[in-house]
């Protein structure tokens, strides 16, 4: 028996002694492009069915193998959009993903879809810092064993959804990240020889000690191997260290897929590698006789991950394809633009909603802008690709004394948040964060007089941080915003655009 016990020790022994290689893929911030689409060379970049392809032949020849997604799988293409992201989660239920961290935008509708979404979804969603009634409203962690190493995989949420998303977060507590991972991190240690953050925290962010950002958490927290983040749509070519702990992020929309390669011996971490792939399905090439490009096949499509994408792609398609129009320029909806200063699609989209309605002002965040319309012809998939979240008009009746604070938060407000505010009907200026000018129809603003303001209904319930929009007296109008764009590109724009006002009406020192 003694003996029997020694050869078991030694066995033991050796099996620890060995070194196991653990693999994790990662996605971010993928916004509904469960599908291929095309990049500003004409390559056809990322889509779920060639993500699938690349993990596949990983699979092929390793066992330990993870795959995870940083969060913000909602909003950003109509077909996805449409049918509350199902696509999405049904094609990574068969990619077999095996968590998912809740990021802000997974609170971008009413309750009932992100409960029907849990439903569909195989995986978790992650969250160890959402509260409701004193409990975790999401699954915290998972642990997960592969190759005799066991990895807990801990999930982390913005802080800054309570704003951000307010009205459809308000009675949730978004406990401080910092304060919950100093309690749990030490007892996941007890449980596992690998402990990976998954987080929706963003890189940087400029919050000062308002919202927790990954650097702030990997610099504060210790026991943490390696934390796979998102939110910010930070393009990385090799990860932050801080601390000693990495941070990656595989940058937006599935253009990356990021690989940790994690080396385990005798149950530690011994060395962490990490690269981001770029996600090509196919290269131009050349162009044939008719000016067409010329495609090259980089990598296959998953079959079993582009029919069901195909089918759901096809479900409403012809009405999404339906041309409104035409423009000669392009009308700029980049995401660093519209989050810091004008620019001509925010004009137009701002300018409808005071056609629409005859308010003295309009108002709109530019994070709810997610898109550019390129030179050529404008379709509904277009605009609603640009204004994805279904927001409707809410009209506003204010005195100028509580207008005036709603443009002293704007100007407090960093250049690329999604908090920046987007206007018709007035300007304003700023310097250092301090609010120095507001114009109304080329006037001063009249502290006694009451004004007319249009704007989302999401900023109205208190959105984006315009908590000075509750309990004004107004009411929603119940126009969609994507529906007055199309109105006023027909209607007042007569279906073309060869030009269109950029002229600044935000200025920022």
């Amino acid at each position: 028996m003694k003996r029997y016990s020694v050869l078991l020790l030694v066995l033991l022994l050796t099996v620890l002694s060995l070194a196991v290689r653990i693999t994790v893929f990662h996605i971010n911030d993928t916004h509904g492009r469960a599908w291929p689409f095309t990049d500003s060379a004409g390559n056809i970049i990322g889509g779920f069915a060639t993500i699938a392809t690349m993990i596949d032949a990983e699979r092929k020849v390793n066992p330990n193998v993870l795959f995870l997604h940083a969060g913000d799988l909602n909003t950003g293409v109509p077909e996805s959009d449409l049918l509350n992201a199902l696509p999405d989660i049904f094609a990574l239920n068969r990619m077999n993903l095996d968590a998912m961290a809740v990021g802000n935008h997974e609170f971008d509708k009413k309750r009932d879809v992100l409960l029907k979404q849990m439903a569909w979804a195989k995986f978790p969603f992650l969250s160890a810092n959402i509260y409701k009634d004193g409990k975790p409203f999401f699954t915290p962690y998972i642990i997960k064993e592969l190759g005799g190493v066991k990895i807990a995989i801990v999930g982390f949420t913005t802080e800054h959804t309570r704003i951000l998303e307010g009205p459809n977060s308000e009675d949730l507590e978004f406990k401080n990240v910092i304060d919950v991972a100093k309690n749990l991190i030490p007892e996941l240690r007890k449980q596992a020889q690998v402990v990976i953050a998954l987080t929706h925290l963003g890189v940087g962010q400029g919050y000062s000690d308002l919202y927790t950002t990954a650097d702030q958490l990997a610099k504060e927290v210790s026991g943490i191997d390696l934390i796979i983040d998102g939110h910010s749509h930070t393009n990385m070519d090799k990860p932050l260290v801080v601390n000693g702990v990495p941070i990656v992020q595989a940058f937006e929309w599935g253009k990356v897929l990021g690989r940790a390669d994690i080396e385990v011996e005798a149950g530690k971490v011994t060395k962490i590698t990490w690269q981001a792939i770029p996600v090509v399905q196919s290269r131009v090439v050349g162009k044939d006789a008719a000016g067409k490009n010329i495609y090259q096949v980089v990598t296959k499509e998953a079959v079993y991950v582009k029919t069901p994408l195909d089918y759901f792609r096809k479900l409403g398609g012809a009405k999404l394809d339906t041309v409104i129009g035409v423009t000669e320029i392009f009308l700029d909806g980049e995401r660093a633009n519209v989050r810091s200063k004008t620019t001509n699609l925010a004009n137009l989209i701002t300018d409808s909603m005071l056609w629409k309605t005859g308010a003295d002002l309009a108002l709109t965040n530019g994070g709810g802008i997610r898109a550019s319309i390129k030179p050529g012809n404008i379709t509904i998939r277009d605009v609603l690709t640009v204004l994805p979240f279904g927001n409707t008009l809410y009209v506003l009746e204010m005195k100028g004394s509580d207008l005036i604070k709603v443009f002293e938060y704007a100007a407090s407000v960093p250049a690329g948040q999604g908090a920046f505010l987007q206007v018709a009907g007035c300007t304003y200026k700023s310097e250092g964060g301090k609010l120095v000018e507001v114009l109304v129809g080329g006037k001063p603003i009249d502290p006694e007089k009451v004004y007319k303001v249009v704007t989302n209904d999401y900023m109205a319930a208190g959105g984006d941080g315009y908590s000075m929009f509750k309990g004004q007296k107004g009411y929603n109008t119940y126009f969609v915003m994507a529906d007055v764009v199309v109105e006023y590109i027909q209607q007042v724009l007569k279906g073309r655009i060869t030009s269109y006002d950029d002229k600044p009406r935000v200025e920022r020192k």
